[in-house]
């Protein structure tokens, strides 16, 4: 029986960005230099193909410091993690070497700036998200302002005479940023904004690729995790370009009634999920139907990350 023609339109950039390699290095790194087990508070990066990789390893993943058992070096996530969390992994005596992407780091740093400014701030970004925990646990308690959607700036009840500044998770949509940072604007004309936009680069690209071609495809295909923010916008992004999207983690996961009568698909990849899934995923393809791909390049993305010096010290005793 003959298969149907297939012709898939492939994302350039996708997949890993430096923030996600850097964090998955420092675990394998720090298998290497101190054995197993290293401990690892939360997901290092959000795949569970990922994690699993790095629990054969030696990874043991905790959602707190309290399972972390005393004289093992434990690593926190690249999504960043609040203030308190370094102060009782010293207070314990941990070795600790923090993953946090230093494109998270940035927004942190620029979260202090401005509260030394006394400005109060208000951040666009997911409730719940491990970025966003860790962003608001850089500062005390209600020194930063959550928004999700613009219907929240119209419920703000903040001082309009006051000195304010925003920021931003890295991971959102570039749309829907603009249009809240809009609203920000619109009600309050003195905000102050970061000095260079918070999106990463990474879910930039990602996302300008997906806009590039989804005009083109029946259908487009997102490879990542559904707690992956930056996946799931690209889900949103090709949907609002008229492509319908569907988030999978893995081959196993394509749904061939969803893929039925399409000619022409788009295939990319969230910045935490690994190329190997999306070989798995266009073999799975070739499988079923009679395939062409074409890749469809709209950046160069050449940055690299140095690993933390702490990686490298000893672990105290």
């Amino acid at each position: 029986m003959s298969k149907s023609p297939l012709h898939i339109l492939v994302a350039n950039p996708r997949g890993f960005c430096a923030g996600v390699q850097r964090a998955i290095e420092i675990v394998e790194v720090a298998l290497e230099r101190f054995g197993r087990p290293v401990y690892v508070r939360h997901e290092i990066v959000h795949n569970r193909f990922v994690v699993e990789e790095l629990e054969e390893k030696g990874a043991i993943f905790v959602d707190e410091l309290d399972e972390v058992p005393e004289g093992v070096p434990v690593v926190f996530s690249a999504h960043g993690v609040p203030k308190s969390v370094p102060v009782e992994a010293e207070r314990r005596n941990l070795f600790y070497v923090d993953a946090t992407c230093p494109l998270v780091s940035k927004v942190h740093r620029e979260a202090e700036r401005h509260h030394k400014l006394g400005r109060h701030i208000i951040m666009i970004g997911h409730a719940g998200h491990p970025e966003v925990i860790g962003t608001l646990g850089q500062l005390p308690e209600g020194s930063i302002t959550l928004v999700e959607a613009p219907a929240d700036v119209e419920h703000l009840e903040v001082d309009n005479n006051g000195p304010l500044a925003y920021i931003t998770q890295t991971t959102l949509s570039i749309e829907d940023t603009a249009e809240m940072v809009e609203a920000l604007q619109k009600r309050y004309p003195h905000i102050e904004g970061p000095k260079k936009e918070d999106i990463c680069y990474a879910t930039t690209n990602r996302q300008e690729a997906v806009k590039a071609f989804a005009e083109r495809c029946d259908r487009m295909l997102v490879i990542g995790a559904p707690n992956s923010s930056n996946s799931l916008r690209l889900v949103e992004v090709s949907e609002r370009y008229g492509c319908p999207g569907q988030l999978v983690q893995r081959s196993a996961d394509l749904d061939w009634d969803w893929l039925s009568g399409a000619t022409t698909i788009g295939v990319t990849a969230g910045a935490s999920a690994p190329e190997v899934l999306v070989e798995e995923v266009l073999n799975a393809l070739t499988d079923h139907f009679d395939v062409t791909i074409e890749e469809i390049k709209t950046s160069r993305e050449d940055v690299t990350f140095k690993l933390p010096a702490s990686l490298y010290m000893a672990i105290s005793a």
